[in-house]
């Protein structure tokens, strides 16, 4: 089969098509040097198909007819080799019949994401997840938290917790995922400082401070931080718990009574080794690392971030690192989040990579090596299903910090363990046409992320190209080159063809916004693809309005559609995860 370019732009008459016909592309744009893939879905057969790009001086690399996704047909149209900066159309024209089905257009050039500003939109998210004051509502919430609970003689003792970030459409706030996001935020900075903007000041509102946002917001996850930990002894893992679901409104008008008076308060949850939860259900708790691994590893980065900025402040988090890390030496295990009236929480089943990069942070590298040496493999890569949260951070940013140790024996090892992680994960992507390697498990998107923070910095770090088709598949994939079209990002209106416009989020939910829309959260990245068999599994997940994608549905399902809290619920970590690729992307 031969592709036609042609440097006219071409007119299409008579657009007509039988059936269901789609091209899918990155709607953002590409670089002019990335590997460029399409990939077309029919219920025709692709056989029939002729493919063509509006440009014809130059022949593209290939298609293949790459197997079904669901009921549709599909093949992948190659086209690496245009470089040159420009709109393009793609067109598949059926020999047998003559129609012609037109994708939107595609674009090419080094500011495909740089255009739009795009490393800067997770912060939009970021500031609306706000607890404490909150800039998009320029109001406050939650000034009474919080009351220990589980915690013996001191149950009902009152600590300051306010602060952080709401954990995604629900209040509840979780050290877990609050420092990763922390971390990751001041990570993306210390990778592309040169990337991010100063137009917001500390509080979130419109003005530049000197600092620059994405720093802004990191300082705001890290004062809430210490306010989790009290005293050097005492840490706290997470604020409110599934009853917070009984109220569905704006945060400052939240009214669920946890036993202290009708919005005047909320649990605070102990790092805990133990097994607990207040009510019928409990979590598996095993040790106190996993959270005393990422108070460390947060603080620990954040006392080199700000220790120019504000050598005070980052001389206080730094005198909070090594504690945190000791105690986590101490009590090896996982401290999972709390459920209550629910079965569902993080199920964190790994706690030696929280160790692992705190031990870096804290140039203790012979216990980094030990740790990371236990789990080469951050487990999710290899598997095909996980339980919620069960294998997190999903990228294990340790191994990369050891991948790049001056010991070369050391170096040579976490390299080749980076390298097994994306082989596994790029293998299963080859069997599927869209070369997506992912399990499909509840926060797929945030897995996603993951394995794109890994790929991009083991090809940075070693000039090795052997997975940039993975790669570029997986990021492609979160900017609408999926089986639904849909970017995975919540974009700014007139960006992109296709974006979450209904999201599970209390903010966009009709009953609350008074309208449907986006209502202020764009940037934020919801929770992305599941297997069917998770969807029908879930309390509570189901369809209120008609499935636009029902075409399109397979073994893995996504529905833009609030009412479906499993693939369409934008997360707070997931959505700080970005920052890394985003900044990299927009240099």
């Amino acid at each position: 089969m031969r592709i036609l370019i042609t440097v006219a732009a071409m007119t299409l008459a008579a657009m007509t098509t039988e059936g269901q016909s789609v091209f899918r592309i990155n709607q953002v744009g590409y670089l002019p040097d990335d590997h460029k893939v399409a990939v077309f879905m029919s219920d025709r057969r692709c056989a029939d198909i002729d493919f063509s790009i509006s440009d014809g001086h130059i022949r593209p690399d290939s298609v293949i007819r790459s197997g079904k996704w669901g009921e549709m047909n599909t093949a992948r149209v190659y086209f690496s080799s245009i470089t040159k900066p420009g709109k393009y159309r793609l067109v598949a024209t059926d020999r047998k019949s003559g129609d012609m089905i037109d994708s939107t257009t595609v674009y090419i050039g080094k500011d495909a994401y740089s255009r739009i500003s795009l490393n800067e939109l997770p912060l939009n998210y970021m500031r609306q997840q706000r607890c404490g004051y909150n800039p998009v509502h320029d109001t406050t919430c939650h000034q009474h938290d919080g009351y220990l609970v589980l915690s013996g003689e001191n149950d009902g003792t009152h600590y300051d917790v306010s602060g952080g970030w709401h954990d995604a459409s629900d209040y509840l706030q979780y050290l877990t995922t609050s420092a990763n996001a922390v971390y990751q935020l001041m990570f993306a900075y210390r990778m592309t400082p040169e990337v991010w903007k100063d137009l917001y000041d500390s509080s979130g509102r419109r003005g530049a401070n000197g600092v620059p946002d994405i720093l802004d917001e990191a300082r705001w996850g890290l004062e809430w931080m210490c306010r989790m930990n009290p005293k050097e002894d005492l840490y706290f893992n997470q604020i409110a718990d599934d009853r917070d679901h009984r109220f569905v409104g704006k945060p400052q008008n939240d009214t669920v009574n946890y036993g202290y008076g009708a919005g005047t308060g909320r649990p605070i949850y102990p790092v805990s080794g133990e097994p607990y939860g207040l009510k019928k259900y409990k979590n598996r708790s095993t040790g106190e690392a996993s959270s005393l691994g990422k108070f460390a590893s947060a603080f620990a980065l954040g006392a080199e971030v700000f220790a120019d900025i504000d050598p005070e402040f980052a001389a206080e988090i730094g005198r909070r690192a090594l504690p945190a890390y000791l105690r986590g030496k101490k009590y090896p295990g996982v401290s999972q989040t709390a459920p209550c009236s629910s079965p569902y929480f993080y199920e964190e089943d790994n706690w030696v990579d929280d160790m692992e990069l705190a031990a870096t942070m804290l140039k203790r590298n012979k216990d980094a090596v030990k740790y990371g040496r236990v789990e080469p493999v951050s487990p999710w890569m290899g598997a095909d299903s996980a339980r919620h949260y069960q294998w997190y951070p999903f990228v294990n940013l340790g191994h990369y910090e050891l991948a790049k140790s001056g010991n070369k024996k050391i170096s040579s090892e976490f390299r080749d363990n980076m390298r097994n992680g994306l082989r596994q994960v790029a293998e299963r992507g080859n069997k599927n046409p869209f070369r997506f390697g992912v399990p499909f498990v509840w926060c797929s998107n945030n897995l996603t992320v993951g394995f794109i923070t890994q790929a991009m910095l083991y090809r940075e770090l070693t000039g090795d190209n052997s997975f940039i088709e993975a790669e570029t598949s997986a990021r492609d994939w979160l900017f609408g080159l999926n089986p639904w079209g849909q970017t995975m990002i919540i974009m700014p209106e007139g960006t992109v063809q296709s974006s979450p416009c209904d999201p599970h989020s209390a903010m966009t939910d009709i009953t609350v916004a008074g309208q449907p829309g986006r209502n202020g959260i764009t940037g934020g990245l919801v929770d992305g693809p599941v297997y069917d068999t998770i969807f029908n599994s879930l309390w509570g997940v189901h369809l209120r309005n008609n499935d636009k994608f029902a075409p399109y549905q397979g073994r893995a399902v996504y529905h833009d559609d609030f009412s479906d809290y499993s693939s369409n619920e934008p997360t707070m970590d997931g959505t700080a995860s970005l920052t890394f690729m985003l900044g990299r992307l927009c240099r």
